[in-house]
């Protein structure tokens, strides 16, 4: 039994991936390729175009499907049309329990992470259930 001290949980801030890529809107979705192939990544966050706006995101299942599997030209669709908004976004002090079940109830694999409402990073489900059961062993006992 654990007795509910901060050791217990594992932060999102801990697992996230601090800086995410950022690409422009109007860019289209071979430069969204381009960058995520030269980057490593499988997502990018689509910048806000003002303070009142929100963040978009572009992955490679929204161009494989969006654009390559309906045989439409990688140079002819901006980002802006295929993104995701708004995003899901969590605090960066959230135990990943619950970015776990925020994710899975609404049947998403990221979210955008964030600190007093500024974007800081970017953290997949992956990541965070790969990283869970050290929480489990770290407080020595198992879950309910």
């Amino acid at each position: 039994m654990t007795n509910g001290t901060a050791q217990d949980y594992i932060r999102v801030q801990e697992v996230m991936t601090p800086a995410p890529r950022v690409i422009e809107g109007l860019a289209t979705a071979r430069q969204a390729v381009e960058l995520m192939r030269e980057h490593h990544v499988s997502s990018l966050v689509i910048d806000r175009r003002h303070e009142s706006d929100e963040y978009g995101m572009v992955t490679v299942h929204d161009i494989a499907g969006k654009v390559i599997g309906a045989d439409r030209s990688l140079d002819r669709i901006s980002v802006y049309e295929i993104m995701s908004k708004p995003l899901l976004t969590v605090d960066v002090d959230m135990d990943v329990k619950y970015a776990i079940r925020i994710l899975t109830r609404f049947q998403l694999s990221r979210a955008l992470v964030t600190e007093k409402g500024t974007m800081v990073g970017i953290v997949t489900l992956r990541d965070m259930a790969i990283r869970y059961p050290d929480r489990r062993a770290s407080a020595g006992t198992e879950e309910r």
